[in-house]
Protein backbone atom coordinates (compact mmCIF):
# COMPACT_ATOMS: atom_id res chain seq x y z
CA UNK A 1 0.00 0.00 0.00
CA UNK A 2 2.84 2.17 0.48
CA UNK A 3 4.38 1.86 -2.82
CA UNK A 4 0.94 2.93 -4.44
CA UNK A 5 0.68 5.65 -2.31
CA UNK A 6 5.03 6.76 -3.30
CA UNK A 7 4.19 6.00 -6.63
CA UNK A 8 1.02 8.38 -6.44
CA UNK A 9 3.01 10.94 -4.84
CA UNK A 10 5.67 11.11 -7.42
CA UNK A 11 3.07 11.26 -10.58
CA UNK A 12 1.42 13.95 -8.91
CA UNK A 13 4.76 15.96 -7.89
CA UNK A 14 5.25 15.14 -11.74
CA UNK A 15 2.36 16.32 -13.07
CA UNK A 16 2.53 19.60 -11.24
CA UNK A 17 6.34 19.97 -12.41
CA UNK A 18 5.15 19.71 -16.65
CA UNK A 19 2.37 21.77 -16.07
CA UNK A 20 3.75 24.74 -14.54
CA UNK A 21 6.80 23.96 -17.08
CA UNK A 22 4.98 24.38 -19.86
CA UNK A 23 3.22 27.87 -18.65
CA UNK A 24 6.86 28.93 -17.89
CA UNK A 25 7.36 28.30 -21.84
CA UNK A 26 3.85 29.18 -22.49
CA UNK A 27 4.57 32.93 -20.82
CA UNK A 28 8.39 33.46 -21.70
CA UNK A 29 7.25 36.74 -24.24
CA UNK A 30 4.95 37.89 -20.89
CA UNK A 31 7.53 37.54 -18.51
CA UNK A 32 10.17 38.93 -20.61
CA UNK A 33 7.59 42.10 -20.53
CA UNK A 34 7.07 42.23 -16.83
CA UNK A 35 10.48 41.86 -16.59
CA UNK A 36 11.39 45.07 -18.63
CA UNK A 37 8.69 46.97 -16.95
CA UNK A 38 10.35 46.65 -13.58
CA UNK A 39 9.00 43.28 -12.27
CA UNK A 40 11.63 41.70 -10.31
CA UNK A 41 12.13 38.12 -9.75
CA UNK A 42 10.71 37.99 -6.64
CA UNK A 43 7.52 38.89 -8.37
CA UNK A 44 7.56 36.22 -10.95
CA UNK A 45 8.67 33.30 -8.41
CA UNK A 46 5.60 34.02 -6.41
CA UNK A 47 3.64 34.83 -9.47
CA UNK A 48 4.22 30.85 -10.77
CA UNK A 49 4.39 29.39 -7.07
CA UNK A 50 1.09 30.96 -6.07
CA UNK A 51 -0.56 29.52 -9.14
CA UNK A 52 0.75 25.94 -8.24
CA UNK A 53 0.07 25.78 -4.85
CA UNK A 54 -3.36 26.95 -5.65
CA UNK A 55 -3.49 23.80 -7.69
CA UNK A 56 -2.32 21.96 -5.25
CA UNK A 57 -4.19 23.10 -2.68
CA UNK A 58 -7.71 22.43 -5.30
CA UNK A 59 -6.54 19.30 -5.45
CA UNK A 60 -6.16 18.75 -1.60
CA UNK A 61 -9.58 19.92 -0.99
CA UNK A 62 -11.12 17.80 -3.24
CA UNK A 63 -9.22 14.59 -2.65
CA UNK A 64 -10.67 15.32 1.21
CA UNK A 65 -14.02 15.66 0.35
CA UNK A 66 -13.70 12.25 -1.71
CA UNK A 67 -11.60 11.19 1.29
CA UNK A 68 -14.37 11.71 3.96
CA UNK A 69 -17.58 10.30 1.63
CA UNK A 70 -15.53 7.09 0.54
CA UNK A 71 -14.71 6.49 4.57
CA UNK A 72 -18.85 7.73 5.35
CA UNK A 73 -19.53 4.76 2.95
CA UNK A 74 -17.46 2.36 3.75
CA UNK A 75 -19.08 2.82 7.06
CA UNK A 76 -22.14 2.46 5.85
CA UNK A 77 -21.17 -1.21 4.18
CA UNK A 78 -18.52 -2.34 6.17
CA UNK A 79 -20.18 -3.65 9.82
CA UNK A 80 -17.73 -2.62 12.51
CA UNK A 81 -15.61 -0.40 10.32
CA UNK A 82 -14.59 3.26 12.43
CA UNK A 83 -12.51 5.52 10.11
CA UNK A 84 -9.90 7.07 11.52
CA UNK A 85 -8.35 9.22 9.00
CA UNK A 86 -8.01 12.78 10.32
CA UNK A 87 -4.44 12.12 11.80
CA UNK A 88 -3.97 10.59 7.85
CA UNK A 89 -5.58 12.99 6.82
CA UNK A 90 -3.53 15.70 7.45
CA UNK A 91 -0.17 14.29 7.18
CA UNK A 92 -0.84 13.02 3.73
CA UNK A 93 -2.00 16.85 3.01
CA UNK A 94 1.03 18.57 4.86
CA UNK A 95 3.59 15.65 3.03
CA UNK A 96 1.62 16.99 -0.89
CA UNK A 97 1.83 20.25 0.13
CA UNK A 98 5.85 20.31 0.75
CA UNK A 99 5.78 18.16 -2.26
CA UNK A 100 4.25 20.55 -4.32
CA UNK A 101 6.20 23.81 -3.01
CA UNK A 102 9.27 22.12 -4.42
CA UNK A 103 8.08 20.44 -7.64
CA UNK A 104 6.58 24.44 -7.91
CA UNK A 105 9.54 26.23 -7.14
CA UNK A 106 12.25 24.65 -9.99
CA UNK A 107 10.09 26.37 -12.62
CA UNK A 108 9.10 29.98 -10.80
CA UNK A 109 12.85 29.83 -10.31
CA UNK A 110 13.98 29.20 -14.52
CA UNK A 111 11.25 31.69 -14.94
CA UNK A 112 12.47 34.39 -12.55
CA UNK A 113 15.86 33.98 -13.93
CA UNK A 114 15.05 34.35 -17.16
CA UNK A 115 16.84 37.68 -19.34
CA UNK A 116 14.63 39.75 -20.10
CA UNK A 117 16.02 40.58 -23.51
CA UNK A 118 16.43 36.61 -24.50
CA UNK A 119 12.44 36.20 -22.90
CA UNK A 120 11.60 39.06 -25.65
CA UNK A 121 13.10 37.53 -28.30
CA UNK A 122 11.74 33.79 -27.68
CA UNK A 123 8.89 33.18 -30.08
Amino acid sequence: MGAFALLALVLASIGLYGVLSYAVAQRTNEIGVRMALGATSRDILLSFGRRGLALTLSGVAMGLLLSVGAARLLATLVYGFQPNQAVVDIVVSVILLAVAAFACFVPARRASRLDPVVALQHD
